[in-house]
């Protein structure tokens, strides 16, 4: 069974492009300490069923894995073509 976790943070970079723009997420785990992993990292976890991440603010949205020109990138099953969701997040420490 894959287990799920809410991410609650991002980290930016510079790009412009909103599907390039998220290098981190994070969030913290049921014993309180803090844990934060690169796109690419979270992206293969995705892939590979080893975890299912959600996104909370007004309600649960799932986190998937699109393509965009080629780039994959991370956004909610409730976002369109940008990752909304993601970018209202506040950064990771």
């Amino acid at each position: 069974m894959t287990s799920r976790i809410r991410i609650q943070c991002i980290n930016k970079t510079d790009r412009q492009n909103p599907h390039e723009r998220i290098k981190n997420v994070g969030g913290v785990n049921p014993d309180g300490s803090r844990w934060k992993q690169a796109v690419d990292h979270t992206i293969k976890e995705i892939e590979n069923g080893v975890w299912e991440f959600y996104v909370e603010e007004k309600r649960t949205a799932d986190v998937i894995v699109a393509v965009h020109n080629g780039h994959k990138y991370i956004k909610t099953k409730a976002d369109g073509i940008q990752p909304d969701n993601f970018l209202s997040l506040p950064e990771c420490p």
